[in-house]
């Protein structure tokens, strides 16, 4: 067994599809299936079922998936042990962020970062399904680092720390027959038409789960990528919003109010996966983050 086996065997487990793993590792895609079907005889079991639409682990595969993870990672870190040994820390980091982040100034944090390791690369992506795309991401080994704003019951198998917190509230426009209300309440806007993010966006899950509680499922009628643009769809009057209080404009165009007995709050943090310890270079970026001690939800769910 190589360690070039192992590379593609997670890879493919990964992605599921021969032909992005292949590109993700920028090798040909028939060296990869030799490469898997060289690991599978020699561990003399079957990793993926394989048919013409869909790759799947096996029971053997998904078996073999932490170890093989857990091989590479090892690998990686004695590298870049010997490598910041020789000459600074060297590595890359793959990070995935929401569009646009209000409470946390990434561009500034990733300057620092740059002047401290300037030999380590970073990667930055988003996520088409907002904050739970990124936390599968993290979770399958697609991402070693995420930015994202999640309840902490959606938090399994990451280890996170919660960097800011904000309450939620409701954005109507002027002639809103509540827009005067010193607050109104989740109830008040059951019948309404609302503007939000993207299904698996983490403030549209959070939303969406309280109104399945009071049993009123509500109508989503626009559905934009971007938290921040949400207001502008209000203030033209095409639907009522309830979203987390992130630097929201307050302007005579928009009625901001707070939520009536509510206890909705936007948790937002960085997380890693647990299943796999993090390399030098991500924790590196890690310590730049504030507060500086990481909490496991899955430890505290047990406490």
């Amino acid at each position: 067994m190589d360690l070039k086996q192992l590379e593609y065997f997670v890879a493919v487990a990964e992605e599921l599809n021969f032909t992005r793993a292949a590109e993700r590792l920028y090798a040909v895609q028939s060296t990869v299936s030799s490469g898997i079907r060289s690991l599978e005889a020699e561990l003399k079991a079957t990793l993926f079922d394989r048919s013409t639409r869909q790759v799947s682990l096996t029971a053997a595969g998904r078996a073999f998936l932490p170890e093989a993870r857990a091989t590479l990672a090892a690998l990686e870190r004695a590298r870049e042990s010997v490598q910041e040994a020789e000459g600074g820390l060297r590595g890359s980091v793959r990070i995935g962020t929401l569009t646009r982040i209000p409470v946390v100034d990434l561009p500034a944090l990733f300057r620092a970062f740059r002047a401290r390791y300037p030999l380590v690369d970073l990667h930055v992506t988003a996520s088409p399904t907002g904050s739970t795309g990124l936390a599968d991401d993290v979770r399958q080994g697609r991402l070693d680092i995420a930015v994202l704003g999640l309840p902490r019951t959606d938090l399994v198998g990451l280890s996170v720390r919660e960097l800011a917190s904000r309450p939620y509230v409701a954005l109507l426009s002027p002639d809103h027959p509540l827009a005067t209300a010193q607050a109104v309440g989740l109830e008040d806007l059951a019948g309404e038409v609302f503007i939000d993010t993207l299904p698996g966006f983490g403030n549209r899950v959070e939303v969406d789960r309280a109104y399945a509680t009071l049993g009123t499922p509500r109508r989503v009628a626009i559905e934009v990528a971007d938290l921040t643009t949400v207001p502008d769809y209000v203030r033209a009057d095409l639907g009522v919003a309830v979203v987390p209080d992130v630097a929201l404009p307050r302007s005579p165009g928009l009625a901001v109010l707070p939520l009536r007995n509510s206890d909705l709050t936007w948790q937002f943090s960085v997380a890693t996966a647990t299943a796999t310890a993090p390399s030098r270079a991500t924790r590196a970026l890690l310590d730049l983050f504030d507060p500086p001690h990481p909490q496991n939800p899955d430890n505290e769910a047990t406490a």
